[in-house]
Parts: C-alpha cells; structure tokens; sequence
C-alpha cells in the first residue's frame, strides 16, 4: 500500500513538473484559441481500425526492443526496481507508475509539446526527429554511467526508434492525437514492471 500511495504522491508532481513549462507556453501564446488540453492533443484519435494496428504493431516492436533493452541492464537499479519480487502485490503500483508516474508527463513534454511546437516551425519530419533524438538521449544519459557508452548507445537508438514511430502515428495517423502514443508508452512500461515485479530478467 505504501508502494502504490508513493507512486502516486510521484506521479501527480512529475504531471505537475512536466505540465509546467508547456503550460506557461500555452498561456502565452494559444491560450486565447485553443483549450490546453487539445493544444497538447488530448482528443479521440482518428483512423479507426487502421490506427489501432499501427499501435498494435508499434507496442509489440517497442515489447521486443524493451525486452532486450531490460536484458542488458539486468542486474543495474533502474526506474522499476521498487516492485522487484514482488509479485501481483505490485500491480496496482505498477499501473499508477506506467500510466501515469512515466508515461503521461513523458508524452505531454516530447509528443504533445515538442513535438508539436517544432512542427509548426519546423514541418514533421525534422520536429519529429527532434523530439525522438532527444528522447532517445534523455534515456540513454539515465544508464550511460551503469552500462558503458556501447549500451548507453543501443538504449538511445531502441528508444529514439519507438518515439520517432509514436510521433508519426500521432501526427500522420491519429490527427495529432497523443492517446496512442500515451498507450503504447504505457503498455512498455507496465511491461518492465512486471518483468521487475516477478524477476523475468
């Protein structure tokens, strides 16, 4: 209980921390023609059953690269280390963790507002670039001083793949949606933390 009361507590101040600066954004400049929530694009995706095989597709691959990727940092203290062993006691936590302490405010900073704001100056293909270069960086930079720099570059590379295909099936698929993106996100992370949770690596 303890467990999933902190992961709580951590995920309304990551919302709060990651919210922040697109939030000051927006009252500066959208304020006045957008609603904040639709500015970073919360709202149905588009697409129908086409979307959501592309998402399917997306989630499996990003299941694949993220079982490798937990392979080669096995042994190391990383992001899902508190429900290791833990079993079904940690699911709760690891929903609230998946969803909404990573997954969410991640989305909002690179997919909703990067992302977003690039390719208004930009175009797509070099914002959605960006954003999945940096994300791939922000990744990397967590266990390049537990993994070395080949890993370190491999994790970058996993990670910067699956955020350049989450923009593109935000922006070229769902209309600027950043549900699938928020899903697919979510479903790799509550992933790792069952892999955590019943010690599968």
């Amino acid at each position: 209980m303890e467990l999933l009361v902190n992961k709580m507590i951590s995920s309304g101040v990551q919302i709060i921390l990651f919210s922040s600066i697109p939030f000051i954004w927006w009252l500066i400049s959208a304020r006045k023609t957008q609603k904040f929530g639709k500015w970073l694009g919360f709202k149905k995706p588009a697409g129908g059953m086409k979307t959501a095989l592309v998402i399917s597709a997306v989630t499996a691959a990003f299941l694949l690269l993220g079982a490798y990727s937990l392979y080669i940092v096995k042994g190391i203290e990383t992001a899902t280390s508190d429900f290791k062993g833990l079993g079904t006691a940690a699911i709760p936590a690891i929903l609230v963790y998946a969803i909404f302490n990573t997954a969410f405010p991640e989305e909002i900073i690179f997919r909703g507002f990067l992302l977003k704001r690039l390719q208004n100056k930009f175009g797509f293909k070099a914002a959605n670039s960006v954003q999945a270069v940096v994300f791939g960086i922000v990744h990397a930079i967590m266990f390049f001083n537990l993994v070395g720099i080949v890993k370190a570059v491999i994790i970058l590379v996993f990670t910067a793949a699956i955020a350049w295909f989450m923009g593109y099936i935000n922006e070229k698929r769902a209309d600027g949606s950043i549900i699938p993106s928020w899903i697919i996100h979510s479903i790799a992370n509550i992933f790792s933390g069952l892999c955590a949770a019943f010690m599968i690596f």
